[in-house]
């Protein structure tokens, strides 16, 4: 399967070329962190951004903008690469993957053709680069800092809005009574105050803003200088960071091209105006080359959508979520613009399972204990509830996504329309998210994952069919399920016991000797799911012969760190434990020599709270 390209090339006035159009702009990206459109230019008049509100009445704002991941690290890896995290099998947070040799990050093509490229200073990467990615990546990297005559890119990255932000609680500016609280969250007082705090933590990042364009002008380089604004992802609290709806994926897009370089401008380019092009972080990185003039590289799948390169307008944006710390899921969503179509793959895991880091918010926690008081309404309990295998929303109508349209007439017309052009990206993009991550790595023996789309047409389509449209009464169900048992394709297996959970009791039942030959699959992620069957759903006989497989491969050290937080995920379903199978779990929590310092935490932090539960 190839990962190409094609672009449309814009046709070249005749003549010479002026000045303008000879010289090279520099490009500043002024970012942060996990905001939504809070901010005076999308009209939110709660929000205090009074620099932000100045730039963008000379800027362009994008009225959807899509960071196709909800979490910053996949989201940065799409940037960095102008790929999808999912065509890297890249999409999991801090993991860290492999490129092939040749392949270079946006940066590194920019650097080749002369550019200085500067990063202030957050990577947070899911891919290993190969080589140096920049000029200078650290607190001091500055576009000041360049040789002369030369032009250049500079990113500079404000923390202060990230989820962390509202881990302790400050004295509040913005007030939590007048916080507009989302029809998907409970008006509790500790949620008033999250938000509250997320509007001051916004204004403290406007003054950055403030700060950079004003150094910019003063060293008289504002007319020389393309200005971006975005963040990473959607806004850092429960129900939007993680979750790839659009509450989660729809970040602020401005951009500012000065008139020096006004030919490099898109033609509904009106300062102060709004433009309803349809873009996302895949895009960015060959947009910022094409708008430097050169060429995206051949591997990137972006679509530029400004300069020497710009394409045509995309018909659907593409979001994903994998592996959120030691948690597994796996969800992809789709929107037009107005629509947006989710499906989740293991439906029984629901947005609000426990996840360590998240459950430092006081929102989160106060959100949980309502809920286990009861008499939450639905669109509240919603969070911490088995999730339904589609979803539609209608933006225009329901912004805050609460009502599911899937089910009715239209909305299921509206849904298939979506559905087949979620169908045609993940194949044509090669997800390889739809593989079990150790199952993906055992196939990339050591290479690059994405290299596995050489062999994708002896896979995926099998695997689509297996998994992407929902099976339409238990019947057809079974049957789908029982034909992925006996696939020669261990995700097929795999998909298929995940098939029968979801179903239910009397499904497993109905192919127990099935799964119990499973337990011994050469596949570990087969294994695991057979034994999370047999445990769940087959009383105490399935339980003994589900938690000594569990236990084994829940051991890093013999068995690798992704497996084992696979098969710790099931060991939490079985809870509780007997005491030998807490004690052997404690044993394997020591991990292997050479574990990625990303992903050290993952499994101390599920054994951890399997172990407290049980005791």
């Amino acid at each position: 399967m190839r990962l190409a390209l094609s672009f449309v090339l814009l046709s070249l006035l005749a003549g010479p070329a002026s000045a303008a159009e000879e010289s090279r702009p520099n490009v500043l990206w002024i970012t942060c962190e996990d905001l939504s459109p809070i901010i005076g230019p999308y009209g939110d008049t709660f929000a205090t951004t009074p620099h932000l509100d100045a730039f963008a009445t000379k800027s362009l704002r994008y009225k959807t903008c899509w960071s196709n991941a909800p979490v910053c690290a996949p989201a940065r890896t799409t940037l960095i690469t102008g790929m999808y995290a999912t065509s890297l099998g890249a999409e999991h947070m801090r993991s860290e993957v492999k490129l092939p040799p040749d392949w270079k990050l946006y940066p590194q093509v920019l650097r080749d053709a002369g550019y200085y490229c500067t990063n202030n200073s957050k990577t947070d990467y899911n891919v290993v680069p190969n080589g140096k990615a920049w000029d200078d990546s650290s607190n001091k990297a500055h576009w000041k800092n360049r040789p002369d005559g030369k032009p250049f890119f500079a990113v500079f990255n404000n923390t202060v809005t990230h989820e962390s932000g509202v881990h302790k609680r400050k004295e509040l500016t913005h007030d939590p009574a007048k916080v507009r609280v989302p029809a998907y969250q409970p008006d509790l007082p500790e949620i008033r105050e999250d938000w509250a705090q997320y509007y001051d933590n916004a204004t403290t990042m406007d003054a950055f803003v403030g700060e950079r364009l004003k150094e910019l002008a003063d060293a008289g380089l504002a007319e020389d200088t393309i200005v971006w604004f975005y963040s990473d992802h959607g806004c850092g609290l429960p129900r939007s960071k993680r979750v790839p709806f659009n509450s989660g994926l729809h970040v602020p897009f401005l951009l500012h091209v000065p008139e020096k370089f006004k030919h490099l401008r898109p033609a509904d380019y009106v300062p102060g105006g709004e433009t309803p092009r349809l873009v996302s972080f895949v895009d960015f990185g060959p947009t910022l080359l094409s708008l430097c003039g050169v060429k995206p590289s051949a591997n990137m799948q972006g679509q530029p959508f400004l300069g020497k390169f710009n394409a045509e307008p995309r018909k659907y944006l593409f979001g994903y979520r994998g592996r959120m710390d030691e948690r597994v899921d796996v969800v992809r969503s789709v929107t037009d613009g107005r629509y947006v179509y989710v499906r989740n793959f293991i439906p029984e895991k629901p947005q609000g399972g426990y996840l360590a880091y998240m459950y430092r918010q006081a929102g989160v926690q106060a959100w949980r204990a309502a809920f286990e008081k009861g008499g939450l309404p639905p669109q509240h309990a919603a969070f911490f509830l088995p999730k339904p295998a589609e979803a539609l929303f209608d933006l225009q109508n329901d912004p805050d996504e609460v009502n599911n349209l899937v089910s009715t007439a239209e909305g299921r017309r509206i849904g298939d329309r979506l559905v087949e052009a979620l169908g045609v990206h993940l194949k044509e993009s090669c997800d390889l998210g739809l593989l079990p991550e150790c199952e993906m790595h055992d196939l990339a023996d050591g290479r690059p994952p994405v290299m596995l789309a050489e062999t994708a047409s002896s896979w995926l389509p099998a695997l689509l069919d297996q998994i992407l449209v929902p099976a339409k009464s238990d019947a057809e169900a079974a049957v789908k399920n029982r034909k992925g048992l006996e696939s020669s394709i261990p995700a097929c297996r795999y998909w298929a016991v995940l098939g029968l959970m979801s179903q239910g009791e009397s499904a497993v039942a109905a192919e127990k000797s099935r799964l119990t030959s499973l337990l011994s699959d050469p596949s570990a992620s087969v294994r695991i799911a057979s034994a999370e069957a047999l445990g769940r759903f087959c009383g105490a006989e399935g339980r003994r012969a589900a938690l000594p497989v569990l236990t084994e491969l829940s051991n890093p050290r013999g068995h690798g760190v992704v497996t084992a937080i696979l098969a710790l995920n099931s060991i939490d379903q079985l809870s509780p434990l007997p005491a030998d199978v807490v004690a052997q779990l404690k044993a394997n929590s020591p991990l292997p020599e050479g574990t990625p310092q990303r992903m050290r935490e993952y499994v101390p932090r599920l054994i951890e709270r399997i172990t407290a539960r049980a005791e």
